[in-house]
């Protein structure tokens, strides 16, 4: 083979890890007049055609079995949270008129792996903080199932960051930018817990600012969600199932080991009731790591005019 033979091969395109976020082009979101508005008309049924049908799928199946009988409540979890993405990926594609990149499944395994570890190692940091100071007594209680936590991880995972970021923060973007949208779609966040048990106006501000922020930034980072459901996902199932708090003022089931904050120390050091969400070290490992990947975004061009 000559070497003009060897150099007629055209070169093979390689797609990047991460990619602009793809706001629409098309559709309802084509350019012209009030497209702001026609964003901000479309974000409120595409918001509750990602909610409901998962919890309505799931609620139906897991009728079929007992809800003793965890792995099957598992798998019909799993399915409704699946069903949010197909619905999400053919509403996208009928009214934008476009395939819903931000959910492509080629960069879903190692995006989906990079969030689970960073979730799992960010709360770890946080009750690490909190063990060091004296602010929780940790102790293990020994093996627990963990199929309801895993469950309730991925639906929360799946589900919320559909709803907040793929909709809510994208949909704000492309019609106010960025910032606006940060702001809007954290708050909405943040708001939405305060009918959580032992919601505070503190646990709010917190859950605005580190998962509003923290998991918005991964989104505009990458261009997909994957990073922030794999986040997302670990973060719960971590403070819920391996560290045994509360997760957003709630139980999240068995635990294999068991947390308590120290009634002696302040509830804004240790999120009190409502779980370290709500606590100073958890915003501030959140802000930390939510600003620097922010920082790298604009490093990037990801908030580049679209």
């Amino acid at each position: 083979m000559n070497a003009i033979t060897q150099s007629s091969a055209p070169p093979v395109p390689t797609r990047p890890a991460w990619q602009p976020i793809a706001l629409g082009e098309h559709g309802v979101l084509k350019p012209g007049k009030l497209r702001w508005l026609r964003a901000c008309a479309w974000a409120i049924p595409l918001f509750f055609l990602v909610a409901i049908p998962a919890g309505a799928i799931t609620q139906f199946l897991g009728g079929f079995w007992p809800k003793t009988n965890e792995p099957m409540q598992f798998v019909a979890g799993l399915l409704g949270a699946l069903a949010s993405l197909g619905i999400y990926a053919l509403a996208v594609h009928l009214v934008e008129k476009r395939r819903a990149s931000e959910i492509a499944l080629r960069p879903m395994l190692p995006q989906l792996s990079i969030g689970l570890l960073t979730g799992l190692v960010m709360f770890a940091a946080v009750m690490g903080i909190m063990g060091v100071f004296g602010f929780y007594d940790i102790h293990g209680v020994g093996p627990a199932p963990a199929w309801t936590p895993l469950r309730k991880a991925i639906q929360a995972g799946v589900v919320e960051e559909l709803m907040m970021r793929a909709v809510l923060l994208r949909l704000l973007w492309r019609a106010f930018g960025p910032w606006a949208a940060f702001a809007l779609s954290s708050a909405v966040f943040g708001f939405s817990h305060l009918g959580n048990p032992n919601a505070t106006v503190f646990a709010a501000l917190c859950i605005a600012l580190e998962a509003g922020v923290m998991l918005g930034a991964f989104y505009a980072l990458t261009g997909r969600i994957w990073v922030s459901i794999g986040t997302h996902m670990a973060w719960n199932f971590t403070q819920g199932y391996l560290f045994g708090t509360a997760v957003s003022g709630t139980a999240l089931g068995p635990a294999i080991a068991q947390s308590t904050p120290n009634p002696a120390v302040a509830e804004w050091l240790t999120g009190g009731a409502f779980g370290p969400e709500a606590s100073l070290p958890g915003l501030l490992v959140c802000l930390a790591v939510g600003l620097m990947v922010v920082w790298m975004a604009w490093r990037r061009g990801q908030f580049a005019k679209q």
